[in-house]
């Protein structure tokens, strides 16, 4: 089966920076379901739409196309006193950002009175390589389709 709008994808990945440093060793395939819904980068789906099971490629993705640009206005320093006890760095905050949404800051460094605040995603600003095999292809079910996602083995689990 081709991959093509509600297909259900499985894939393997690795990434690394683009000088060559393992980020993500990709162990443990990942599901997703192809045709627009946001479940993987689009020029993900772009490289792989028509592809069938077996097929192997390597894609460079430039921040805006992987997890974007670096936001520093997402870079915040709290009072230690406002900091909630038992998180730690590299622990997750939910806040608020400068135009009022629900954003998650991870907690990048404590220092005497403060604590350094990163809404940005770790690997925003970077460019990275990305190589893939695809490992299975399958029609998507109705419910799938629903919700947007993959359920199941590799998927998302309700």
């Amino acid at each position: 089966m081709k991959i093509e709008k509600n297909t259900a994808v499985t894939i393997r990945y690795r990434i690394t920076d683009a000088a060559g440093k393992l980020l993500e060793d990709g162990k443990e395939p990942t599901a997703y379901l192809q045709g627009g819904y946001g479940n993987t980068f689009p020029k993900v789906e772009e490289a792989l739409e028509g592809r069938d099971a077996g097929y192997q490629t390597t894609l460079e993705l430039q921040p805006a196309d992987a997890f974007g640009e670096r936001d520093e206005s997402l870079v915040r320093t709290i009072p230690k006193t406002q900091f909630p006890p038992g998180v730690k760095v590299g622990g997750y905050l939910e806040g608020r950002s400068d135009d009022g949404h629900t954003h998650q800051f991870r907690v990048v460094k404590i220092k005497g009175p403060e604590v350094l605040l990163d809404g940005n995603h770790p690997l925003a600003g970077q460019a990275l390589r990305l190589s893939l095999t695809v490992l299975e292809v399958r029609a998507a079910s109705a419910e799938e389709i629903a919700h947007g996602h993959v359920h199941g083995a590799h998927g998302h689990h309700h």
